[in-house]
Parts: structure tokens; sequence; C-alpha cells
């Protein structure tokens, strides 16, 4: 997939994060991204669209339910298996 998002956080700086993969679950949409530069080893993070339909921007928080977060790394980790290498931490 390799798409680069920009996203302000809390502390009002930008970060630029690379889209491994997005799918949708229940109705709600999740991507997983990294900040680390292509091709090198790097944190993944998994987040979760909570804005609503009729806003402008997506608004992505992190996944902090345990049952939702191994359910959704599970699909992540079955979309991305050939590409790339899923440690849990």
């Amino acid at each position: 997939m390799d798409d680069k998002i920009v996203m302000i956080m809390d502390d009002g700086t930008e970060t630029e994060f690379t889209v491994l993969e997005t799918t949708t679950l229940g109705g709600v949409d999740y991507i997983l991204v990294t900040d680390a530069p292509d091709g090198e080893d790097g944190e993944c993070y998994l987040m979760k669209d909570m804005s609503d339909p009729e806003d402008e921007e997506a608004l992505y928080v992190d996944v902090e339910d345990e049952n939702e977060r191994e359910t959704v790394m599970g699909i992540f980790e079955e979309m991305l298996k050939d590409e790339i290498s899923i440690e849990k931490q």
C-alpha cells in the first residue's frame, strides 16, 4: 500500500506515517501505520477512525481495547503475512 499520511499529535507536532494496510470491521475503519523509513524495521501502530461521516478529516486514535486489538491485528497479520513480519510486544 505505502500511502503516506501526516498526523497532528496531541502536542501539535506533525508526524508522517506510512500506511501499511487498511481494513473495515463492524463498520469501523482501521489502519496499520509505521513511522519507520521505507525498507527499515520499526514500530507499527494500530489506529481506528473515530471521525463522523461529515468530518473533512479523519480522527485516528490508538486501539486500546485488548480484545479489539487482538482481533484487528490478526486480520492485518493475515493480510500482510507474505510482505512483512509483525512481532507483538
